[in-house]
C-alpha cells in the first residue's frame, strides 16, 4: 500500500471577468506542491512549510492544507491521518488562486494513498472547505478549475470543465504587492444597480457562446466585466495602464485575476499574448511596481502527482 505521495497544484485565474465566483481557468505557471504521509495517528499533522510564503498556520484547522484534509477525514470517516508538507510557489494575496492551490495539491496527494481513491470530482468538498479558511467563503472559482484542468465553471456543489479552443492563450501579470482576498471582497459590499447585473448577465452569456463556439467575436464582446473590476481597480496601481498595453496587443479581453493584483488578458495567438506579457509588466514598472509575467495556453493542465 502507498504511504506518501507528492501533488503540484498549478496557478489560477479566477472570475476570468465575468464569471465572479462561477469561472476560472488554470495556466503553466508558478504552482504549489504539498508532500502527504499516511500515519496511524487519526490526525492531520503539518510538518513545515517552505517556498515563497513560509509564515502559514502550522495548525491544521488555521491552513487549508491542513483543513481540506480535516474535512477528507470527516467526511470519509477515515481511521488513519496525514502528515503533511507544503512547498508555496504561488505568493498569496496575488489573485493566482495561492491558498487554493494548497488545499488541492493535498487533496490530490491524500487520495493517491486511500484504500480506494476517490474520482476527482469527489474531491471538490475537500478543496472547498480549505480553500474557505483563508478566503472566508465558498466559492470554486479557483478550486474548480485546478482540480479538472483548464477552463470550468464552478457551483458550490458542481464543476463543469467547458470546451476551450487551443488557439486562447492568456497573459498574466503579477505586480509585487499583497491584496488579502477579503479586503478586495470588502469593496464589493454595496448593492448593484439591477442595469448592471442585466449587463454582466448579457456579457456572461456571450462569453460562455463564444467559447462554446470558438467565436473571438463573442469572447470579445462578452469578456466585459462591470461589476467587479471598477470597483477594485483602485486597489491595483497602474491597473489601467496594464489594461491598457493589453489592450494595444488586440486581447480579446483583460481583466483583474481573481481579487488582483494580477491582471490577465486573453489572446488568440501565442506570439501575441507573450508581448502583451511584457507590455503589461513594463506598465506596472512605470507605476512603480517590479512584477511577473507568464503566458500559456488558457486550457492549462489539471493538479497532478508528481511523486
Amino acid at each position: 500500500m502507498r504511504t506518501e505521495a507528492v501533488a503540484r497544484a498549478p496557478a489560477s485565474v479566477g472570475n476570468i471577468g465575468v464569471g465572479f465566483d462561477l469561472l476560472g481557468h488554470v495556466f503553466d505557471g508558478p504552482a504549489d506542491r504539498v508532500r502527504v504521509r499516511r500515519i496511524d495517528a487519526p490526525e492531520v499533522v503539518i510538518a513545515g512549510i517552505g517556498g515563497v510564503v513560509e509564515a502559514l498556520p502550522l495548525e491544521a484547522a488555521r491552513n487549508t492544507a491542513g483543513s481540506a484534509l480535516l474535512a477528507m477525514r470527516q467526511a470519509l470517516g477515515l481511521p488513519f491521518g496525514f502528515e503533511l508538507w507544503i512547498d508555496k510557489g504561488i505568493a498569496l494575496g496575488s489573485g493566482l488562486g495561492g491558498s487554493a492551490a494548497s488545499s488541492v495539491a493535498a487533496v490530490v496527494a491524500a487520495n493517491a494513498l486511500l484504500d480506494t481513491p476517490l474520482p476527482r470530482e469527489a474531491l471538490y468538498p475537500f478543496a472547498l472547505a480549505g480553500e474557505a479558511v483563508a478566503s472566508g467563503s465558498v466559492h470554486g472559482d479557483n478550486v474548480a478549475p485546478m482540480l479538472l484542468g483548464g477552463v470550468v465553471l464552478a457551483t458550490p456543489t458542481r464543476l463543469l470543465r467547458l470546451d476551450a479552443p487551443d488557439w486562447l492563450h492568456c497573459a498574466v501579470v503579477h505586480p509585487d504587492l499583497v491584496l488579502e482576498t477579503r479586503r478586495a471582497r470588502a469593496v464589493l459590499a454595496e448593492p448593484y444597480p439591477l442595469a448592471d447585473v442585466v449587463t454582466q448577465t448579457a456579457h456572461l452569456g456571450l462569453f460562455l457562446t463564444g467559447l462554446a463556439r470558438g467565436d473571438r467575436a463573442l469572447l470579445r464582446e462578452g469578456l466585459v466585466d462591470v461589476l467587479v473590476e471598477p470597483r477594485r481597480r483602485a486597489l491595483i496601481p497602474g491597473f489601467d495602464a496594464v489594461k491598457a498595453a493589453a489592450l494595444d496587443h488586440g486581447t480579446l479581453g483583460a481583466s483583474i485575476s481573481g481579487a488582483g493584483p494580477s491582471v490577465f488578458a486573453w489572446f488568440d495567438d501565442a506570439a501575441r499574448a507573450a508581448a502583451a506579457g511584457a507590455a503589461m509588466r513594463a506598465a506596472f514598472a512605470e507605476a512603480g511596481l517590479a512584477a511577473r509575467a507568464w503566458s500559456a495556453p488558457v486550457a492549462g493542465p489539471a493538479a497532478e502527482l508528481v511523486a
